[in-house]
């Protein structure tokens, strides 16, 4: 084998022009492919993580239904306390989960006692909202407080909102909002920031704290089973209910109907002790949860091993309680990032049919030009499989060299890159940094795709050197 590449190497070296010409033809392709990757994929990481780190988070969790009328943000579908402890637990335990923040999400009227309008309003922990989505402390413009990211009594106020009622930092300003059960309520803030804009959803998101939130919406702490109680170690369990038989007395039938859940007092020190104790808050409704992960990469696994974690929590109609949805649910950029996956491929597609031509093309001139010494070898006793390998080497060696070289080539370029300060504008954000990377899977993937597909075009040339015979090929002139 070492002697037919020394060969190869030789035949490729007689014609250095054509060898020099096919292998840069492969280098300023695969050139052209990796940096492509790796601004196209530096694009695309770099606006996932502005959305993902500045307001959605990785994953989200709702209660069955909400997700279809999220654009109103009812608060009738919240998630309820009972169904809460379950998921919480998981959520804990789950190792690829970095952190998670519950959220109260409400439309609200927001007026500066001159002009109304309406505002979407995220009540939230601000020390767990600033771990799962860590970029929206950038948000702050100049002039407002991000540490904490709101504080009691403060609202967060989107830039839209504020440009248009020229409302500053320190300003007075009403929220009125109207709860699940009709009544409605409002409540004066200071205004601790105002939020930069970002494409998308979350444009128009305001922030304040959850208990805010709860005051807002009159929403009470509930108690949970005392079953739940009791396996966390919060309550005795509750006796076993007698056997009856199965024909009812008069005195049953009129008996009063077992006391409902929400009216009992007794459960709630023991609940709130548990949601205290566990770090999870008030036990109280959540619009939903935004999570964050250690690795977004780990992120199909970790929505489906959740989902069957939480799965045995079912409604009346025996589906799950909870539904759980990735970015892409939420986020509209999440289609231009499916485009940019197509159009590397198509960009993978090119490159691989320019090197097929121009491999296939240089072995069948080589082929052509050297007949009479294809004949002269294959007289003197060389084997088809030894012609077939000749060629293929050469194949192989024009590939190998011009994926070397572009890979060189790319590398340097993108260190280059790098060193300049390169900013483009999406949406409403302007001046963000492109920072062109490129992983070390997509560098040998392409590589290796590069050689394999040289060595395939050289099959057909190589075939048909090896399969001439001898006597048809020392006549030729």
């Amino acid at each position: 084998m070492i002697d037919v590449l020394k060969i190869a190497s030789r035949n490729l070296w007689r014609y250095r022009r054509r060898t020099l010409l096919t292998s840069l033809l492969i280098t300023v392709g695969l050139v052209a492919v990796l940096l492509f990757i790796a601004v196209a994929g530096s694009f695309k990481a770099m606006m996932v993580g502005q959305f993902t780190d500045s307001m959605v988070g990785h994953l989200q969790v709702h209660r069955r239904g909400y997700v279809g009328a999220m654009e109103s943000l009812p608060v009738d579908r919240n998630m309820r306390p009972r169904m809460l402890v379950k998921l919480y637990q998981e959520l804990d335990k789950t190792e690829t989960i970095e952190s998670w923040s519950p959220r109260i999400k409400l439309m609200a009227m927001f007026s500066n006692f001159v002009s109304t309008t309406s505002i979407r309003l995220n009540g939230v922990y601000p020390e767990r909202e600033a771990a799962t989505v860590p970029l929206v402390l950038n948000r702050v413009l100049e002039g407002g407080s991000a540490e904490p990211l709101v504080k009691r009594g403060f609202i967060q106020v989107p830039e839209l909102i504020a440009t248009g009622m020229k409302i500053k930092v320190g300003d007075t300003v009403v929220l009125v909002a109207t709860n699940k059960d009709g009544s409605v309520n409002g409540k004066t803030f200071e205004v601790q920031g105002i939020l930069e804009s970002i494409s998308g959803p979350g444009g128009r998101d305001g922030y304040i704290h959850i208990e805010d939130a709860r005051d807002l919406l009159r929403i009470q702490d509930q108690a949970v089973e005392q079953e739940v109680l009791a396996e966390q170690g919060y309550a005795e369990a509750p006796a076993p209910l007698p056997q009856t038989s199965l024909k009812l007395k008069q005195d049953d039938l009129q008996a009063e109907p077992p006391q409902p859940l929400l009216d009992r007092p007794d459960l709630l020190p023991a609940t709130r002790s548990l949601f205290a104790d566990k770090g999870w808050g008030r036990p109280s409704e959540v619009s939903e949860i935004a999570i964050r992960l250690r690795d977004p990469a780990q992120l199909d696994a970790t929505l489906q091993d959740l989902e069957n974690r939480v799965a045995d929590l079912k409604n009346r109609r025996g589906l799950s309680i909870f539904q759980l949805h990735p970015w892409q649910r939420f986020v509209p950029f999440s289609k231009i990032a499916d485009m940019i996956d197509l159009m590397t491929l198509f960009v993978r597609i090119i490159l691989i049919s320019v090197v097929l031509i121009s491999i296939m093309n240089v072995l069948i001139m080589a082929v052509y030009e050297r007949i009479r010494e294809i004949g002269a070898i294959s007289a003197i006793g060389t084997r088809p499989a030894t012609i077939l390998g000749l060629f293929v080497s050469e194949g192989l060696l024009l590939g190998l060299v011009g994926t070397l070289v572009g890979i060189a080539v790319s590398l340097v370029g993108i260190y280059v890159l790098n060193t300049m300060t390169i900013t483009f504008s999406f949406g409403r954000q302007e001046n963000l940094i492109l920072v062109p990377t490129i992983s070390a899977a997509d560098v040998l993937i392409t590589g290796a795709l590069t050689i394999l597909v040289a060595v395939l075009a050289s099959l057909q040339p190589a075939w048909k050197a090896s399969r001439m015979d001898p006597i048809t090929a020392l006549r030729h002139v």
